[in-house]
């Protein structure tokens, strides 16, 4: 009875650590993905229109981002994109995760966002 009270323990532990484990390094999100991601999404940018295949990408770095790790991660690449991409309004990429659909609880998209503080 014992003996089956731990291996029932050891398997409540294993599977917290399987849960709650840090994110491996295959799933850790780069920057290149998140440029692919949004990169339909530079002519709505730069001068509005259609948002083509836009959002899926925008749909797709939503779920890549889902721990606080690659969402800080998304933010920086974002913030890079930003001011390597010069012309994009500041309006539509505010708005963007709106019109895709999207709830993002903070905005990402703009240069002076501090990504240390995203959660």
């Amino acid at each position: 009875m014992a003996g089956g009270m731990l291996m029932k323990m050891a398997c409540v532990v294993l599977a917290c650590m399987v849960v709650f484990a840090p994110p491996t390094e295959a799933n850790i999100i780069k920057c290149g993905q998140v440029l692919s991601s949004l990169l339909p999404c530079l002519s709505y940018l730069r001068s509005g229109g259609a948002l083509g295949s836009c959002c899926n990408g925008v749909r797709a770095l939503n779920n890549a981002a889902r721990t606080t790790a690659n969402r800080k991660i998304a933010c920086g690449c974002l913030k890079d994109a930003y001011s390597s991409f010069p012309g994009i309004d500041p309006s539509s990429a505010a708005g963007l995760p709106a019109k895709c659909g999207v709830n993002i609880p903070y905005n990402i998209v703009r240069p002076n966002t501090d990504c240390s503080k995203i959660h």
